[in-house]
């Protein structure tokens, strides 16, 4: 009896040491097992752990990483994000060296690898010929249907298989001709044929003894001014009527404006072509864009260049049309994967330039000063953004109201003194500090080496003294300003006051080509915007005629609106020059 008692006291210390055992180790009974995980768990895991490969890899190439972009493909549920996944997926099989791509070995059941693998040497073949590729394309389209990339094709290979544009091809040129914006559309229309027909040569000289002195029948703001980068904010649309009055105040002498700037030598712009393809223009105000963009297919044209309001350009994206487009403005955000290029004026080009130039001038600490607005806030965060990609630290921010407000802190003796807000970087920019750690009050900074302002004329000339009112000019750091602030209208005071301050704008307003900016002058009344806006029409003609250096994204090109280059989504990317008010003149800031 003891003896049997012992044992069960025995046996039941083991299944507590036992229970004790599990239950240290974290181990459940099956009563009190946890949940199975639900599919948006099991998915969230997955894609961590195919992430993790992409990331491990650091851009590099192989089949691994390829596999890990098909299965994150199968669980992305966002559109924008699935664009990105098929044209990263592109991306890295590109990057395949010929020793990588011949020593493939894949498994029977991967029949979306190889879709793709077959889709890329469809591409290795024909790449050469964009006819023979479209074709090429829309076959492997009809033999793998159900492969993402047959759905929704990479968004550079979708341009790659455009067909080509032909030297002879017809241009059909959409803008608006009526209503609002016309007078937008004129400017960009005169620049597009001007550029066809020829275009004034720079003088050989450096001097521009050329431009003669305006006669006694003519505005003296409008022709004396020509040749200089005078600084006024004036209406495009009382200009574009023909207003001419009011100009005594900013004449300017022939003999100053030759003393205040000479051609820029520094600029070399590229020669356009001039050819006699047949180009036919279409009204935007008159007719919905589907009508249009139809009958200029019937029309016969081959090539379409605008629209250029933007609710225009995302219907054309949205219709999809079968002829290349170089759309004239761009979007923040593309709705889908586009055969579609873009050419613009943007703001952000010009803002990003000025980071890039402030970084290669040394400066680490920039402060900004820019209108209160949205504008202004998208131009601070798209500054920060560039100068946080390009290494640079912290970007602080002052913002400023009205032209009233600025006056009325003139005259109760308020100046701008050297402190901001620090800009907390998106979050595609990588963070050079601790974006969690940036106070949001603002801070002084000691540091601060270089002022960025973006301002019209009429605001710097009370921005600049309230800075001096508040820092001694020697302590003082550089200051830059944006193209805004460089309008036609005033003269040898105004540049007195603006001495050492370097601004950046087109060519065409920087001395490239001083008889080209004289007929522009005179034919838009000195109005700087419209001007620029016939600058971007003269190499739109241009990017026309090199539209398949475009879809291949080799194209280089010095025009007369900056240098431009290709980025991604086919979009082209304006880097300008820089000048800058040295005693009294303008002189070209070199690089």
């Amino acid at each position: 009896m003891l003896s049997s008692i012992f044992v069960r006291f025995k046996t039941g210390l083991s299944y507590t040491a036992i229970l004790s055992a599990l239950i240290m180790s974290g181990c459940t009974l099956t009563g009190q097992q946890e949940q199975p995980l639900t599919p948006a768990a099991k998915a969230e895991i997955e894609m961590k752990q195919f992430q993790k490969v992409i990331d491990d890899a650091q851009g590099h190439a192989s089949l691994d990483v390829i596999r890990a972009y098909i299965g994150l493909e199968k669980l992305i549920k966002d559109p924008a994000l699935h664009q990105k996944n098929i044209d990263d997926t592109w991306l890295t099989l590109t990057k395949l060296t010929p020793e990588q791509r011949n020593g493939i070995v894949i498994k029977s059941d991967e029949n979306i690898l190889q879709g793709w693998l077959d889709l890329l040497n469809t591409y290795e073949y024909n790449k050469d010929d964009a006819t023979k590729l479209s074709q090429a394309v829309r076959e492997w389209q009809t033999r793998y249907p159900r492969n993402p990339a047959a759905l929704t094709l990479p968004s550079t290979l979708l341009r790659q298989s455009q067909p080509a544009v032909g030297a002879n091809s017809q241009i059909a040129l959409l803008l608006p001709l009526s209503g609002q914006a016309k007078v937008f559309g004129e400017a960009i229309r005169q620049g597009f044929l001007d550029a066809q027909s020829g275009l004034p040569q720079p003088q050989a000289t450096e001097e521009t003894s050329a431009i003669q002195p305006p006669s006694s029948n003519q505005d003296d703001s409008l022709s004396s001014i020509l040749e200089e980068l005078g600084i006024t904010n004036s209406s495009t649309t009382e200009n574009s009527a023909g207003n001419t009055d009011n100009t005594e105040q900013n004449s300017v002498t022939a003999q100053d404006t030759q003393a205040v700037m000479s051609r820029n030598t520094t600029l070399n712009l590229d020669p356009i072509a001039q050819n006699s393809r047949q180009v036919i223009v279409y009204d935007t105000n008159n007719q919905p864009i589907d009508v249009l963009l139809k009958k200029a297919q019937q029309d016969g044209a081959n090539l379409i260049v605008g629209p250029l309001l933007k609710p225009e350009v995302l219907k054309t994206i949205e219709l999809q049309s079968t002829l290349p487009v170089l759309a004239l403005n761009e979007l923040d955000n593309l709705p889908t994967a586009t055969s579609i290029c873009f050419f613009s004026l943007s703001p952000e080009d010009e803002t990003r330039n000025a980071a890039q130039h402030l970084r290669q001038q040394q400066k680490t600490t920039p402060l900004l000063i820019v209108p209160d607005n949205k504008f202004g806030q998208r131009m601070a965060q798209t500054f920060a953004d560039e100068w946080q990609r390009t290494g640079g630290g912290t970007v602080l921010k002052q913002s400023f109201g009205s032209l009233d407000s600025l006056k009325t802190d003139i005259n109760r003796g308020v100046g701008i003194r050297m402190t901001g807000t620090p800009i907390i970087p998106t979050d595609n920019s990588p963070v050079a500090i601790d974006a969690q750690s940036m106070p949001v009050e603002p801070i002084s900074s000691s540091t601060v080496d270089s002022v960025y302002i973006i301002a019209t004329s009429d605001e710097l000339t009370l921005i600049k003294p309230m800075i001096d009112m508040a820092i001694s000019t020697q302590k003082r750091p550089p200051i830059y300003v944006s193209s805004r602030s460089n309008q036609g209208g005033i003269g040898p005071d105004f540049r007195m006051e603006m001495e050492g301050i370097q601004f950046s704008d087109i060519p065409l307003m920087t001395g490239a080509n001083l008889p080209l900016m004289q007929k522009a002058s005179q034919q838009f009344a000195n109005d700087y915007s419209l001007m620029r806006l016939y600058a971007m029409g003269i190499d739109a003609w241009s990017l026309a005629n090199n539209y398949n250096d475009l879809t291949n994204g080799s194209l280089h090109f010095n025009g007369i609106s900056g240098s431009l280059r290709v980025e991604d989504n086919c979009t082209i990317y304006r880097q300008l020059p820089w000048m800058q008010f040295k005693q009294g003149k303008i002189e070209p800031v070199m690089q």
